[in-house]
């Protein structure tokens, strides 16, 4: 067994359509999961068992504890606590008071570890923060507004006749209603958008409740760009990632340049009025932080 050594905590939807990409990609060597619920990770651990046996995967998959997690490279946490949706305005934000303790108690044991930690716990911006001030840890990233960056490409290129190739362009800030389209160093083709930006950006925002609609809950899409960020962050590729970090005392989506692992963010040339929906973003989540309750609980998976 060779290759990258990835956990993955949660064991709930996200969790384990990211645990099946990664064994079928071969990504990593070894992919531990850990949960709290003992029956559904012993399960999950042998349908994946039995997935990289009939794919010939070079991934072995094994159950896991918190405490193996600062052994791997990388860690996911695609962790939920128990709790409804009622929101219906700033949805992704509708979990921010149950997670957070969740979120806290995993990384005061995660304290000293020095890999990745990817966060797909929502809201994501909020989550990113929380875990890298209590965890300590330095390289934490935030997945969401590379999604959102891949479904503005993605519905550009259908816009526009075009193959999502030709199309260059960011989702950066908050990933959620306060997302900010960079639509003035958007391209297709080299080229200036010549497409109807207003309707794509329309299209962008019904997405998420499409595809709640009709499966419950987003699951391939957050799969999707963990995997394409693990590669970039594991040093196997090198690229572009719009990730969670930093931006002054919060956290938002910024495009991240990946060079053999390493991780520079790289925030696009913007206009006033783009900078402006970004500054009002910030404020937004700098506000929400403050009302995210202690991180006391015990860990949700």
């Amino acid at each position: 067994m060779s290759g990258p050594v990835v956990g993955i905590v949660g064991a709930g939807g996200v969790g384990q359509t990211l645990a099946t990409g990664l064994v079928a990609a071969a990504l990593p060597g070894r992919l531990l999961v850990v949960s709290r619920q003992p029956a559904r990770v012993h399960g999950l651990t042998a349908d994946l068992q039995d997935l990289s046996l009939a794919t010939r995967s070079r991934t072995a998959v094994e159950a896991g504890e918190v405490t193996d997690l600062h052994g791997c490279d990388a860690v996911v946490i695609a962790l939920r606590a128990d709790f409804t949706n009622t929101a219906t305005r700033d949805i992704r934000r509708g979990g921010a008071a149950a997670n957070a303790p969740a979120l806290g108690a995993l990384a005061r044991e995660l304290r000293g570890y020095d890999g990745t930690v990817l966060v797909v716990t929502n809201p994501v911006d909020l989550m990113a923060r929380r875990f890298t001030e209590v965890s300590g840890c330095a390289r934490v990233f935030g997945i969401g507004s590379n999604l959102d960056s891949a479904r503005y490409r993605l519905l550009l290129a259908w816009y526009a006749q075009v193959s999502p190739e030709l199309v260059r362009g960011h989702v950066i800030g908050e990933h959620g209603e306060r997302a900010v389209v960079c639509v003035s160093t958007t391209t297709v083709a080299g080229r200036p958008v010549a497409v109807p930006v207003h309707t794509v950006m329309e299209a962008l925002q019904r997405r998420p409740a499409l595809i709640r609609n009709g499966v419950g809950r987003t699951r391939c899409g957050p799969a999707g760009a963990v995997l394409s960020t693990l590669r970039k962050a594991l040093g196997l590729v090198d690229g572009v990632e719009e990730l969670s970090v930093p931006y002054g005392d919060v956290w938002l989506g910024i495009p991240t340049l990946f060079t053999d692992g390493k991780a520079a963010p790289r925030l696009p040339r913007l206009t006033r009025s783009e900078r402006l929906c970004l500054d009002s973003a910030a404020s937004s989540l700098r506000d929400a932080y403050t009302h995210l309750p202690a991180h006391t609980e015990r860990i949700a998976t």
